[in-house]
């Protein structure tokens, strides 16, 4: 806070600064003036808070002087000075505005006491206007909320008049095209960083555009009049852009419909939100409306039995490393499809992490897994988001085998059933494990209580049931994906393991 000192004699100024430490009072001493002139030259680059200046002086008098501060900065408060203990120059000064009187016969605490007394009133004009800045910003989102997200019809009568009383509209009957614009800021990190960045790109867009604002969540949001330079996007693409480089942020903003009343705003703004929902699609900044998205139909939604393979494989192998690399590429190429949609995405990454959890229940011998619903954020943040998710299957598969004295056979295990529609003689398994063949398979046995062959052929008959019950397979396709190329060797064996044939499986499940 500022203090500038006034006065034609120079003892009394020289005298005013430095036998007051101002300093210490929290006030910092702006040079002294001379004359009301040059004060007043001086007063609206400086903008001192406190003005504190002698009645009579040469040229303009302080009295003449308040009323010019009193015009230039209303806020300024002005404590006269003077020599004279005349009652009149006092009710003067305080019609000009001055907020305290003082004699220069007044002693140093007098003085102390009147500038602390200005300081205060200050402070508490800035903390009224806080307030009220607060109490503004508040009913503001209170409106738009109940208008553009609840749909309240009740809360139209006070927005039309919050809409008239901002410059958004002028009245009913000369209503404009109004349309809802969505825009994110970021940049700046997060926390309490990110929420001053939209606080700051809300006040710069107010102050740009025709419009009401408020701050939603991670968004602003915007109503506009839709004036000839706001209506080919140009004047709102400038003023974007002009939030960019004044804030040193990436912006991304989403244009819903153009509307003729208060009523359809919020189809406006639910067309701005589905644009916004495209954010990590479309790209990181920019100006998007519905023509943008209009041609994605949606891209693929379920990982392939070969994607399955090959993370089955990555978390069998514990490696970290590994399971980054692939969990950033199969997110990449969603996020990159030309085709995908903010739901398409959600339901790939979705099926990733179920892939995930899928293969876990499979290894440790358990039925079909809970689907861990998760929302994820559709852009390059999901891929850390999956990426966890997946760690920690892969962890609780290797802590739950640690501890077991022989941790090869189950590993062993979960490769044969994943490998079930290959080809698996002993020799491949006991080298995915590190083993002597012969020794292997006599563990093997001991564990499991079956030979190698044994246990083999009843996962894949196992599977084959599996698959009878879940899906309408060809037999010859369900003999195929267990690993056998003769169909009538394998319903041999699928008879002799659950006394049906295939079909007579599968019909009595129907039943």
């Amino acid at each position: 806070m500022k203090i500038l000192i006034v006065d034609d004699e120079v003892i009394i100024r020289n005298g005013l600064c430095t036998v007051i430490d101002w300093k210490e009072l929290g006030l910092t001493l702006l040079p002294p003036a001379s004359s009301a002139e040059e004060a007043l030259a001086r007063i609206p680059v400086e903008k001192p808070n406190i003005l504190l200046t002698d009645i009579r002086m040469q040229g303009m008098d302080g009295i003449q002087l308040a009323h010019e501060v009193k015009r230039l900065l209303p806020d300024t408060e002005t404590v006269i000075l003077t020599g004279y203990d005349d009652f009149a120059y006092a009710q003067q000064a305080l019609r000009e505005g001055v907020t305290d009187y003082l004699l220069k016969t007044s002693r140093p605490e007098e003085i102390i006491k009147a500038a602390m007394k200005a300081k205060q009133r200050i402070m508490d004009k800035w903390e009224n206007a806080k307030q009220e800045t607060m109490q503004t910003a508040a009913l503001r989102s209170q409106l738009l909320d109940r208008l553009l997200i609840q749909g309240d019809e009740s809360s139209l009568a006070p927005v039309q008049a919050w809409f008239r009383k901002n410059g958004v509209q002028s009245d009913e009957s000369s209503l404009a095209p109004m349309r809802v614009l969505l825009l994110a800021a970021t940049g700046w990190g997060d926390g309490a960083l990110a929420a001053l960045l939209l606080g700051a790109a809300e006040n710069m867009l107010y102050e740009l555009l025709p419009a009401v604002t408020m701050v939603k969540a991670d968004r602003i949001v915007l109503v506009l009049r839709e004036e000839a330079r706001v209506s080919d996007c140009g004047g709102l693409e400038r003023a974007i852009d002009r939030v960019r480089q004044t804030l040193k942020c990436t912006v991304f903003a989403a244009l819903g419909r153009s509307v003729a009343s208060y009523g359809e705003l919020q189809a406006s703004y639910r067309e701005a939100g589905t644009v916004f929902a495209y954010r990590g699609l479309l790209g990181t900044e920019g100006l998007y409306t519905s023509a943008d998205i209009a041609d994605r139909c949606g891209g693929r939604t379920v990982c392939s039995q070969k994607e399955e393979s090959e993370l089955a494989a990555i978390l069998m192998s514990n490696n970290g490393a590994d399971l980054r690399h692939w969990v950033n590429r199969k997110v990449r190429e969603q996020l990159e499809d030309p085709a995908a949609t903010p739901s398409s995405v959600q339901a790939f990454l979705q099926s990733m992490v179920i892939a995930g959890h899928r293969w876990l229940e499979r290894s440790q011998g358990g039925g079909k897994p809970e689907a861990a619903l998760h929302t994820f954020e559709v852009d390059s943040r999901a891929e850390d988001e999956v990426f966890k998710l997946l760690s920690s299957v892969m962890a609780a598969f290797h802590e739950a085998i640690a501890d077991k004295p022989y941790a090869y056979i189950q590993k062993s295990i979960v490769y044969i059933k994943e490998h079930l529609d290959q080809s698996l003689s002993l020799q491949q398994v006991a080298k995915f494990v590190h083993l002597n063949p012969n020794h292997f398979s006599e563990v093997f046995k001991r564990e499991t209580g079956l030979n190698y062959i044994e246990f083999v052929t009843r996962e894949r008959m196992r599977r084959a049931a599996e698959i009878l019950q879940e899906s309408q397979a060809k037999i010859s396709e369900v003999a195929s994906r267990v690993g056998y190329e003769d169909i009538k060797y394998f319903s041999q064996q699928f008879k002799k393991h659950t006394g049906q044939t295939p079909s007579e499986f599968r019909q009595s499940v129907k039943d």
